[in-house]
């Protein structure tokens, strides 16, 4: 599915959304949204709000069915929530042509009216933020209290990027002719397409287009089939309500993040980090710790506090359940991966601490799984799990840990722990990831650049630099002064 939201003139909002999915999925865009029927919709629990749940494609200022519909589904109970509309290349190449069209007046928009658009979309997801969590959790199967958090912090995404939206400055340079300015203009991009995963449904939203539309640029997302239902409410909270009131690449590719304890370190705190980074989401988010690299003299403390946090605060349930705290995975291929890595470093002599199967709750939930004697030609060594797997490597010296670590094609986070300030310093350094949590498991936030290095993704997103993915500079020379 993609979304593009884009200005027609300054009085009034036009938005154009596209659903794609295993191919193209159901496309859309707005002039005067009116009420649209659902097409298909069995109610899950919790109570999902049904003025919030679209299933049409939304092209050239109206809702529209496709010829073909695919199913969304709870991961948890496998029940179907919705079917949503099935579009493909023209419904894609018409959501194209209508963002083109409305960026030559979008960009024309004074920086304040367009602070002011993003102000109000983050009122109103603040202002329906239960709904908004309740429709992540029955998609994804994220743990309610996870869901409400991602909405509070998609939209401050947009609350940041209102502000920034005034603070695109340009730049005077000072050159040797005395007849001569020299002048440096920011300007928006284009159209931007946006590509979004299923493991963050809104944040991964808001953090884009937020910047594209303070830059000036319109855009199409595309999000997930898995979880189209939050792409297509955030769209419907801004339509509905302000409808009166709107090729460069930057790409997060996700990556394989190394979690390093040395011998310094404080257990404790490290284990506690170790927890807040290996299992929100049940392990399924790009910034997630992959390995586990612990030092030889703590090795054995690290494990045995790791293996009480996870038997005692985890608790693997529904979503929807106040005291769950690990979800389903989000759907049968990803246990099978869980499975696969677990299976592979049994049959190379690691051990299963706790966990390692399937749980008793249905087919799409994981045990949470730690691993010890974990060794480097193990799949789960070289590969993203993105599940509840903890497998751990014993090294010797900081320069086999860094070796370790930094010996992947990815480069996104990265997180260790230690308090020789020294070699902080140096291993922050010497890591190479385009985010390192020092001391710390939790480090996105809407203030901080968000991305990576190696195959782990282009540009940053995210903080005041997030918004340059979607500017271009332009060199003026003005002569004859």
């Amino acid at each position: 599915m993609a979304t593009c939201f884009c200005w027609r003139g300054c009085g009034a909002l036009h938005g154009r959304l596209a659903l794609h999915g295993r191919g193209l999925r159901g496309v859309a865009g707005l002039r005067a949204p009116g009420p649209a029927p659902l097409r298909t919709y069995v109610p899950g629990r919790g109570g999902l709000p049904a003025a919030l749940l679209r299933t049409d494609g939304f092209v050239g200022g109206r809702w529209i069915p496709a010829a073909a519909a695919f199913p969304v589904l709870d991961p948890a109970s496998g029940a179907e929530l919705g079917r949503v509309a099935d579009c493909g290349a023209p419904e894609a190449r018409a959501a194209v042509r209508a963002a083109h069209e409305a960026f030559c007046t979008w960009r024309g928009v004074s920086a304040k009216e367009r602070s002011s658009l993003l102000r109000k979309w983050y009122d109103l997801m603040i202002q329906n933020k239960d709904d908004l969590a309740k429709i992540i959790t029955a998609e994804s199967g994220k743990p309610l209290k996870e869901a409400q958090g991602e909405i509070l912090y998609s939209a401050l995404f947009l609350e940041w990027f209102s502000e920034e939206a005034r603070r695109i400055y340009g730049d005077i340079i000072s050159i040797p002719s005395k007849d001569k300015r020299a002048l440096v203009l920011k300007q928006p991009l284009g159209v931007a397409v946006v590509i979004t995963p299923w493991n963050f449904p809104s944040a991964m939203i808001t953090r884009k287009v937020g910047a594209a539309l303070a830059a000036g640029c319109t855009v199409v997302v595309k999000p997930a089939e898995d979880t189209p239902f939050s792409a297509l409410a955030l769209a419907e909270i801004l339509l509905h309500h302000a409808a009166n009131s709107v090729k460069r690449i930057s790409m997060e590719l996700g990556g394989h993040a190394p979690f390093i304890v040395f011998d310094s370190a404080n257990v404790d705190q490290a284990v506690a980090g170790a927890m807040a980074s290996k299992f929100r989401n049940s392990g399924q988010t790009c910034v997630c710790s992959n390995r586990f690299l612990v030092q030889k003299g703590i090795h054995d403390s690290f494990v045995k506090k790791f293996a009480e946090a996870i038997k005692t605060s985890l608790h693997v349930g529904n979503g929807f359940e106040e005291r769950t705290t690990q979800g389903p995975l989000i759907n049968e291929k990803a246990v099978e991966k869980v499975e696969k890595h677990v299976s592979d470093a049994l049959s190379k002599g690691a051990t299963v601490v706790t966990g390692g199967k399937r749980h008793q709750l249905g087919k799409n939930f994981f045990e949470p799984t730690l691993l010890s004697n974990v060794t480097q030609d193990m799949l789960c060594s070289h590969e993203e799990t993105f599940g509840p797997l903890a497998p751990v490597i014993k090294f010797n010296s900081e320069e086999e840990a860094v070796t370790i670590a930094n010996a992947m094609d990815v480069g996104l986070a990265g997180y260790f722990y230690s308090q020789d300030p020294a070699q902080i310093w140096r291993v922050a350094e010497q890591l190479e990831v385009g985010m390192v949590g020092v001391n710390e498991g939790l480090i996105s936030t809407v203030e901080c650049p968000f991305g990576g290095v190696k195959q782990s993704g282009l540009g940053r997103e995210g903080s005041k630099y997030g918004i340059d993915e979607y500017l271009e500079l332009k060199y003026v020379c003005f002569g004859g002064l």
